[in-house]
């Protein structure tokens, strides 16, 4: 996971989103649940299982439902 992260870190993305079953687990990684972040999942039922972990470029203003990047869809 923290390959993971360092990884998306470097390319400069915002954020990092994942469904977890359970989602307690990833809350060590600074994952937390999307929904506190005004940010939605893109499937309805995934909302409780949905977390995200802000990086650097991460900003308030993002916000809305995730998209994964087309190798995760």
């Amino acid at each position: 996971m923290h390959a993971v992260l360092g990884a998306a870190e470097a390319l400069g993305e915002p954020l990092v989103g994942l469904v977890a079953i359970p989602p307690d687990y990833f809350s060590q990684f600074g994952f937390q649940p999307a929904e506190a972040y005004d940010i939605a999942a893109p499937v309805g039922g995934w909302q409780p299982y949905f977390l995200i972990r802000p990086l650097t470029a991460y900003t308030p203003s993002l916000a809305g439902t995730f998209n994964f990047s087309d190798p995760f869809r």
